[in-house]
């Protein structure tokens, strides 16, 4: 129980650190970069591009806190949309049936997957590897060639916008624009809100935490870690299906090289929300505000001026070694702790 209570600790303290991370980044970005980021929108914007991030970071960060991790999120999401599209655009196909085939294909992948690094015990990033060039693969074979989605009834679904009432502003020419959100972004929050439920109040997400903090005190517990690690790989693709068909939903269009560095992305997030690539600790809010974060240091680098890709590799590799020098404190702290 002690120990139990000592990664709750543990997970606030991260969680309290990332939230109050993004809010001094964005209070930066407001006084430096100018009021364009006190609209509404420009935060609902961030969310809009980063809808299909938030999905998989969130299926990344439970994998993390099992102690494994997937670096086949981005390829899924690759072969997703482009399956998606074809199935769409050359087969006649509807939204429902492009839904199904998103689902059907992170299900796939979790089964496969979480079978061999549950049952037969083989290192998840090898697995994940494999997973990720396969899909990579795949996305090649089923159409090599890059195409915007034609079908109606998708278009029309990618255009639907969520209005938020009473956050809208003036632009230029005197005219009021409501403030608006895609339709992914209100699956992510969804997914958000479950997986957040799922791990802090259900016996599931109580095993995730066990099997992540030691595997030993797990089966002693009487915690099956096989199908525990399992499940949390069948969620985590599962999650890169749905994440996939956001991202579909959000350019319209298939191409192989869609959500290259994706799975990067969500490591880095999960990283900077809190989540500990030892396992055992973490917490989807912080996943969240992990997002959050990283998106809002790359505008902020973009609203400097300076373009150049690796200004946005450079900040984010400092971002993560402050949430790595971090994690390397607090576990320094809780194996002191551990020790007395």
């Amino acid at each position: 129980m002690t120990k139990k209570l000592k990664n709750m600790t543990d997970t606030n303290l991260l969680l309290t650190i990332t939230i109050v991370v993004f809010f001094l980044m964005y209070i930066g970005a407001i006084v430096f970069q100018g009021k364009g980021f006190l609209k509404p929108q420009t935060f609902f914007n961030i969310l809009n591009a980063n809808a299909a991030l938030i999905i998989l970071s969130c299926g990344m960060s439970l994998v993390m806190i099992t102690g494994g991790i997937d670096i086949s999120v981005g390829g899924v999401t690759a072969l997703v949309s482009m399956c998606c599209a074809v199935y769409l655009d050359y087969k006649g196909g509807n939204v429902v049936g492009s839904l199904f085939i998103a689902l059907g294909i992170g299900l796939a992948f979790g089964l496969v997957q979480g079978f061999l690094v549950a049952y037969l015990d083989i290192q998840p990033f090898i697995v994940s590897l494999a997973g990720m060039f396969f899909a990579r693969g795949m996305t090649t074979i089923v159409n090599t060639n890059p195409f915007n989605v034609a079908n109606e009834e998708f278009v029309a679904l990618k255009e639907t916008r969520v209005i938020i009432p009473g956050l809208g502003s003036v632009n230029k020419l005197g005219k009021y624009v409501n403030a608006y959100v895609e339709i992914g972004v209100v699956v992510a929050i969804i997914i958000v809100i479950l997986m957040f439920i799922v791990l802090r109040w259900t016996k599931l997400g109580r095993s995730f935490y066990a099997v992540g903090g030691n595997k030993q005190s797990a089966l002693m517990l009487g915690i099956n870690v096989k199908r525990t690690k399992f499940l949390s790989h069948v969620i985590c693709s599962l999650l890169a299906g749905i994440g996939g068909y956001v991202y579909f939903l959000h350019v319209g269009s298939g191409a192989a090289s869609h959500a290259a560095g994706a799975e990067m992305n969500a490591i880095a997030s999960s990283i900077i929300g809190g989540t500990m690539l030892t396992g055992g600790v973490g917490n989807i809010a912080g996943t969240f505000f992990g997002v959050l974060s990283l998106s809002t240091i790359q505008n902020i680098v973009s609203s400097a001026g300076l373009d150049q890709a690796w200004w946005t590799g450079i900040t984010i590799a400092a971002m993560l070694c402050l949430f790595l020098v971090i994690q390397s404190v607090v576990m320094s702290r809780k194996n002191a702790a551990m020790k007395k």
